[in-house]
């Protein structure tokens, strides 16, 4: 298997990748339809005997579909996620059942994103398959995780609520950090840990002095392995105005974390409401907060919803589910283990 990039600098993890042996082709796509990168796909296919291109998100997909029309390359184009709030173009519409046309097979990482490329992209349903995002479990150590927890000067009879992700307008934060402030009200012995920064930052800095809640809350910025913090974590939340799958959330029930998000994208696919934890109407305050302590309130509660989420885990969104599933993908449209070639 290879990698095509076709927008450069390469990040940190293909750098990763990288190191592990994979190939990387990296281009360079220019502003607007950028007909040149069409003709250095199409070279790098027929170079490299390319039996399968599979092509992530839509815009690598027009390109990748094209430059591999009327080879022997089969194509596989799969939507991650949606942008918010969601929309579409006539234009779109009217070219991508024809690109369609050219694509033995369409997958979505949820039934909802699988939804929306039928209502916003005019993608056939019966051309669509779902296949979930699946992680490798997490791992962590029990004696570095503690060795966190009194780093960051969390008491011991405290519950610790928390999040990972970039700190952007969608994942909406600030309603997190209102709910958490009732919390606090019927369970004040809570700390909440936040993992992540970004353009948000100055804005929920200034949500959590207004809510004078600066000694339950701690910001640890960016972190390039949060997993110890996700295992110090008695409930995982999520309180995104749009979601495809989260990779974080997949990661906190790895660990068996009950998970508390908004009723969006695939998040109720992943969390099945009073089992594994709650899923609450999307930016609703009063909501989120009483689903959160219904986390807390006793011991078993917890463990029963921890223990049905590793099991969900287990069952669906493991890396070993989702690599079989789309081995089984590219055996059914190659005949065999297909040169594969990610895009």
């Amino acid at each position: 298997m290879s990698v095509l990039c076709i927008e450069s600098p390469l990040g940190p993890f293909a750098q990763e990748l990288q190191e592990k042996g994979i190939e990387f082709f990296q281009l360079n796509r220019q502003p607007g339809f950028d007909t040149k990168l069409i003709k250095q796909i199409r070279k790098t296919i027929k170079n490299n005997n390319v039996d399968i291109i599979h092509c992530h998100q839509y815009t690598p997909w027009v390109y990748g579909v094209i430059a591999a029309a009327f080879t022997q390359t089969k194509v596989i184009f799969t939507e991650h996620g949606r942008f918010y709030p969601d929309s579409s173009t006539w234009k779109r519409k009217l070219i991508n059942p024809i690109l369609n046309l050219f694509t033995d097979q369409v997958t979505a990482i949820s039934k909802a994103t699988k939804q929306a490329l039928i209502e916003f992209e005019n993608i056939p349903e019966k051309s669509i398959k779902v296949i979930y995002n699946g992680i490798a479990p997490l791992q962590v150590i029990d004696s570095e995780v503690q060795t966190l927890r009194q780093a960051l000067n969390i008491p011991e009879t405290h519950n610790i609520l928390g999040t990972i992700a970039r700190f952007d307008p969608i994942k909406n934060h600030t309603m997190m950090l209102k709910a958490f402030s009732l919390v606090l009200k019927q369970q004040p012995n809570t700390t909440l840990i936040m993992v992540g920064d970004g353009e948000e930052r100055e804005n929920i800095e200034n949500c959590i002095k207004k809510l004078n809640i600066q000694n339950k809350v701690i910001l640890t910025g960016y972190q390039t392995n949060p997993e110890n913090y996700l295992a110090l974590m008695n409930a995982y939340l999520l309180s995104s105005f749009s979601e495809g799958t989260s990779m974080t959330l997949l990661e906190a029930m790895s660990l068996g974390k009950p998970c508390v998000v908004t009723d969006v994208g695939g998040n109720p696919e992943v969390i099945i409401d009073g089992r594994n934890g709650f899923v609450t109407p999307n930016d609703d305050i009063i909501e989120f907060s009483k689903s959160i302590i219904n986390t807390l309130i006793s011991t078993k509660t917890n463990q029963k919803l921890s223990d049905n989420s590793k099991n969900r885990f287990d069952l669906l969104f493991s890396e070993k589910n989702m690599n079989k599933q789309y081995l089984t993908l590219y055996k059914s449209r190659s005949g065999f283990i297909p040169t594969n070639m990610d895009i």
